[in-house]
């Protein structure tokens, strides 16, 4: 068994791309580009649509550094503007380590059909949330509303774009019947039992799909680091307008 580190929150990087290459020397493995707030360079989910710019310059930037390196490109948290940017921009699949099928709960920390149609041609995964509100826009949620998003996930997407991304350390409405992780033999259990569900497809989801795109990710990025230069250090920063009490911000201070 194995689990990667990863970032959630691209307000923790600033606007350095050294820090970004720290970390993923430190043995970082992907980056959710927005948590709970915005940054100079990406927008997070709950920005209205009327007001969403999506990726600024040196988001692009960053998305790019990260293919070079090697290191995943998280959309969940993001706005949907920034999700059709990244798709855009990104040289390697992309994931969503934590969301699930905004047609069955409406709310924009969901994916919606749109962006999982573009997912699927740009081959990236979305690994389905276990949190009660994600499930069902509401306190509770039980195995089979698991089942219904990734169910719906892979008929949109298809069967190699869908994961699990429970977030056991960051919820506290989980579905019932499903406490923790040491209940994944009953999800594994029913979906076997349903139609369609072979015991390949089941090892796809639970884990085959993501080890797909981690070395798709690390094939582009053996051959980006042989084609292109090194990028800037530093990129100016630009402040946001505000910020949520949530996560925050900070230029960081250059000495030369």
């Amino acid at each position: 068994m194995a689990s990667l580190l990863g970032v959630e929150g691209g307000h923790a990087i600033g606007d350095s791309l050294p820090v970004l290459r720290s970390l993923y020397s430190l043995g970082a493995r992907y980056l959710t580009l927005t948590h709970t707030c915005s940054t100079p360079w990406s927008e997070h989910s709950e920005v209205p649509p009327m007001d969403q710019k999506g990726l600024a310059g040196i988001g692009k930037q960053v998305v790019r550094e990260m293919n070079r390196l090697g290191m995943m490109v998280d959309l969940s948290h993001t706005s949907l503007q920034t999700m059709r940017d990244v798709l855009a921009v990104s040289r390697a699949p992309v994931i969503f380590s934590h969301s699930a099928a905004q047609s069955l709960c409406n709310i924009s920390r969901n994916v919606p059909d749109v962006i999982l149609r573009q997912l699927a041609l740009q081959g990236g995964l979305v690994m389905v949330s276990f949190y009660s509100r994600f499930l069902t826009c509401s306190d509770t949620a039980t195995v089979d509303d698991v089942i219904a998003h990734i169910e719906h996930i892979r008929s949109v997407a298809g069967p190699q774009h869908v994961g699990l991304g429970a977030g056991y350390d960051g919820i506290n409405r989980v579905p019932l019947g499903l406490p923790d992780s040491s209940s994944y033999p009953v999800l594994v259990t029913r979906l076997l039992a349903r139609p369609g569900w072979s015991e390949q497809d089941v090892k796809a989801l639970v884990g085959l799909n993501f080890l797909r795109v981690f070395r798709k990710v690390e094939k582009v990025r053996d051959r980006l680091s042989a084609e292109e230069p090194l990028p800037l250090d530093r990129v100016t920063p630009e402040i946001p307008a505000h910020l949520t009490s949530a996560c925050s911000y900070r230029v960081p201070l250059h000495t030369h």
